[in-house]
Parts: structure tokens; sequence; C-alpha cells
């Protein structure tokens, strides 16, 4: 996403007077106005949250059974046996 991109819309919040003065702040500190620095940091939070909807967390008791179950996995049930089987010849044989 570009941030030269032209703004179209407004957002709106309200906020506490001492997080105001906390957010202007740090707004300074970087030299930038202080509806820069909140919209980069929402991008930022939002980047994120998406990047992080996509990982899975597992306890170490999760991750040993999943790594023990793709190294040693449950025998097939008789009826995947009878579709692979049926793939095989349906697919080998051309």
């Amino acid at each position: 996403m570009s941030t030269q991109s032209s703004r179209t819309a407004r957002l709106e919040a309200r906020i506490a007077p001492d997080n105001l003065f906390l957010v202007k702040r740090a707004a300074e500190l970087q030299g930038r106005s202080l509806s820069d620095f909140v919209v980069t940091a929402a991008q930022e939070a939002a980047h994120k949250t998406i990047e992080e909807s996509g990982i899975i967390r597992l306890s170490a008791e999760d991750q040993l059974r999943f790594v023990d179950l793709l190294l040693n996995p449950n025998p097939l049930a008789p009826a995947l046996v009878r579709a692979k089987d049926d793939h095989m010849q349906m697919f080998d044989s051309q």
C-alpha cells in the first residue's frame, strides 16, 4: 500500500487526554504529524493482525503430537485404501 496515495476517508476516535498526550509526544519524537503517526501505527497493527491470523500456534505437547502423527500416521481406513487402489488402477493404466 502506498503512503503517497491520496487520503479520501476520515477516521475519528475519542481518546483519553493522557493517551492523546502520549501519542502526540511519540509523533513529535518521530518528526511526524499526529495524523500521519496514527494512520501509520494503525496500518502496522492491521498488517500484523492479518499476518498473525494465518499462524497456527500449538502448545509444546501439541507440536510433538503433530510431528508424531506426521512421522507415524494411523493406518488408512479400509474405504480409503479401496479409493486409493481404484485411483491407482484408473490413472496408472493410462
